[in-house]
């Protein structure tokens, strides 16, 4: 076992990232279990999943991730820091149980209690969209219509600051996932919603415990605080159950002396490794997944302001080189031709660019397969 005097260079991180995330070579899997195997992805952006997916998973076109959906083998709702993501059916209930005891599902925005009668609530809602996909709008009238039937369930003031929000506290919920009301999968993002698969409940610390050793699988060797953040969660409950799995994990040191946790057969490449360049997506998973300041691994601080869009709260599609992120892209469609534009912030040399070029050429044809020209554009 590796003790915590192994120190791990920063390139030696970025190796065992993009080996984990099908960055270095492809993941060669199931469609489901290569998202299980890259942990939990961001979908707040519809057009990113197939890209993100791309990079990663060998041979991976959008109706494979469309298939999955249908199939119910993979479910997009509300999870992991309030926000959209896509992981599979079979690892959603953990998920969903650490979102719960982090207080990100409570569905109040008053200090007042609910009723028991009012904790009725959600469990109706859910059956209610148990078989069918339901609209936003349907699943507000089917609370309206529950609390006309049950006056006094709920507090005047909370009431009031329900339909301010349009109940949206309720429908943004971890046993909700997204449907489409037509049950067709496609490009465009599904906004109805319906009852996530249903499984059995396991008790908070052990399902903390589970998606902690997810989250090393997909991102590790990370910190307590890297963790937290990715959950969403306080670092103090990280690192107590980073301590109960401690004789299963293994314990290393970055560069500034910061103790990150492993799984012990989890990928660490040499870090003298090629590295071929990547497209990520708009909100990739890797520039997420660890904690404000401790992303260097993957993201120079030099490129962080023009990756990270601070005023609108974006981030911004990148490439890599040599594993690092190297610049910007973006994709244009005009009279049927498509445009891939990428952007270096920083000089490439000529082989990087030549590859590069081609990696692009390859994504562009995969996303807009029915233009009549692909061009891609590399800036000075």
């Amino acid at each position: 076992m590796a003790s915590s005097r192994d120190a791990l260079t920063l390139h030696a991180l970025n190796r065992a990232l993009i080996a984990r995330q099908g960055l270095l070579d492809r993941i060669e899997l199931p469609l489901s279990e290569a998202v299980e195997a890259v942990g939990a992805l961001q979908a707040q952006h519809w057009p990113a999943l197939p890209v993100a997916l791309w990079s990663r998973v060998h041979g991976f076109a959008a109706a494979d991730l469309y298939a999955a959906l249908e199939r119910g083998e993979l479910v997009s709702g509300t999870l992991l820091r309030a926000t959209l993501h896509l992981v599979s059916a079979r690892e959603h209930p953990a998920y969903a149980a650490v979102v719960a005891a982090t207080g990100a599902d409570d569905w109040r925005r008053t200090a007042s209690a609910p009723s028991a009668e009012a904790q009725q609530l959600r469990a109706d809602l859910l059956a209610y969209a148990r078989e069918t996909s339901r609209s936003g709008e349907e699943l507000a009238a089917f609370i309206e219509a529950w609390v006309a039937d049950r006056p006094a369930a709920i507090d005047a003031a909370e009431l009031e600051q329900q339909r301010s929000h349009k109940w949206r506290p309720f429908l943004r919920w971890s046993a909700l996932v997204r449907a489409p009301a037509d049950g067709r999968w496609g490009a465009k993002a599904p906004a109805a919603l319906r009852a996530a698969p249903a499984s059995s409940e396991s008790p908070p610390a052990a399902a903390l415990e589970t998606v902690i050793r997810r989250h090393l699988r997909a991102f590790g060797p990370a910190g307590a605080e890297d963790v937290a953040g990715w959950i969403g969660c306080r670092v103090p409950p990280v690192r107590a159950a980073l301590e109960r799995l401690g004789a299963d994990l293994v314990c290393f040191q970055d560069e500034q002396g910061r103790s990150l946790h492993d799984l012990p057969d989890a990928p660490r490449p040499d870090p003298e490794t090629p590295a071929p360049p990547r497209l990520l997506a708009a909100f990739d998973s890797v520039l997420l997944a660890y904690a404000s300041g401790r992303r260097a691994r993957i993201l120079p601080d030099a490129h962080r302001d023009a990756v990270y869009e601070r005023a609108n709260l974006r981030i911004r599609p990148s490439f890599t080189v040599d594993g690092l992120i190297a610049g910007t892209w973006g994709v244009e469609t005009r009279r049927r031709e498509a445009t891939l534009t990428l952007r270096p912030l920083e000089r490439l040399a000529r082989g990087a660019r030549s590859a590069l070029v081609e990696e692009a050429q390859r994504l562009l044809l995969a996303l807009h397969p029915a233009a009549i020209a692909h061009k891609v554009l590399l800036e000075r």
